[in-house]
């Protein structure tokens, strides 16, 4: 029998909603975050993963579901911000069944959570979790759906390290720009197709060693170091999160020898005062929510009928946003990451104040 609890006082986390989701014979544990419906029905992946504890699950499922609101909002959606975490071992609980258990979850939200994937999770299994649930995004073609939204994901990465270098060196191009890039999973592997296509040098790792093979097999021009600590210390001019987050903390930050952060990976600022940091050493970082913002455009866009051209146009749109924030940053003379937040919660506050207007 499935079970659906919640916090007591999930305001005291800043969030609107937040649940626990078990069912006891298929082994799911899931948590799912709502931190804002001020733009619409929150949207957020669902990442399945094998943390070390429930506290664990708790404090990322409540990082990410708030990073994907205001991810949201600079994005330009009518969408909230959500997240699902499901704690696991996914090689070793993911079935059908689970999947099914958890889009029942969903389903009895009543369309305030959209899912859609994350680490963990693939366009197959929301083809499963969408026979339980009408809210679900980032489903196969052969359903309606976007298909791997790591293709705009990448897009998108792409075009706001376009922003940052145009900040930082006065053109739009990583033409002869050496690009370190950490993880090279799905977002990972396209990014690294548009830096070498726009003649970048591309130095990357990642701990799985398949994924170092298929770098070699498909791109032998790039040059692959052991670890990200490494990569951190290696000369490159951007530095490129897309694994996990937590990437730039107090040990990263003074050994980095790039002039430029801009990746896909969520939550990279390990805690508050990382972004002074950076700032502080000289070091440009365009907000991880800013720039990786592709892959939730292209999701979204299934919500009123794919169409890809539209959704690439959305996540193209990036680069102009990236630029706003930038200067914003420099006009108040505050870090990017500040000058994000305060565009993010500005849009949240003024849209989501017209909901008040009752319509008769």
């Amino acid at each position: 029998m499935g079970v659906f609890t919640s916090i007591d006082d999930p305001s005291s986390t800043g969030h609107e909603q937040v649940v626990f989701c078990q069912d006891t014979q298929t082994g799911l544990r899931a948590i799912i975050g709502i931190y804002s419906t001020a733009l619409g029905p929150a949207l957020g992946g669902t990442r399945f993963y094998p943390y070390a504890s429930e506290e664990a699950a708790l404090a990322d499922v409540l990082d990410l579901s708030r990073g994907m609101a205001y991810k949201n909002a600079l994005a330009g959606l009518d969408l909230g911000g959500g997240k699902a975490v499901i704690w696991g071992d996914p090689d070793q609980l993911k079935s059908e069944p689970l999947l099914r258990a958890y889009g029942r979850f969903v389903e009895s939200l009543n369309g305030r959570y959209y899912t859609a994937c994350d680490v963990g999770t693939y366009v197959a299994d929301m083809d499963v979790i969408a026979r339980e649930t009408r809210y679900v995004t980032g489903r196969s073609v052969e359903h309606g759906g976007a298909g791997d939204s790591s293709v705009l994901t990448a897009w998108g990465v792409f075009q706001g390290m376009r922003a940052a270098a145009e900040h930082v060196w006065g053109a739009p191009t990583l033409n002869g720009r050496r690009v370190g890039v950490a993880g090279l999973g799905k977002v990972g592997k396209h990014l690294t197709r548009h830096l070498l296509d726009d003649h970048a040098e591309v130095v990357a790792t990642d701990v799985d060693p398949r994924a170092r093979e298929w770098v070699r097999a498909n791109h032998p021009q790039v040059e692959l170091v052991d670890d990200a600590a490494a990569l951190v210390a290696a000369d490159i001019d951007v530095y490129a999160p897309c694994a996990l987050g937590g990437a730039l903390d107090d040990d990263t930050v003074p050994a980095l020898r790039a002039k430029v952060v801009a990746g896909a990976a969520n939550n990279q600022l390990a805690h508050p005062g990382i972004e002074k940091l950076l700032a502080d050493r000289g070091i440009l970082y365009a907000p991880d929510y800013v720039v990786n913002a592709g892959g939730v455009i292209q999701v979204a866009d299934e919500i009123e009928g794919f169409n890809f051209e539209r959704a690439k146009l959305r996540a193209t749109r990036i680069y102009d946003t990236t630029r706003q924030i930038l200067r914003l940053a420099d006009d108040e003379g505050v870090p990017p990451a500040v000058a994000a937040d305060r565009l993010a919660e500005r849009r949240m506050a003024e849209v989501g104040r017209l909901r008040t207007i009752h319509l008769r």
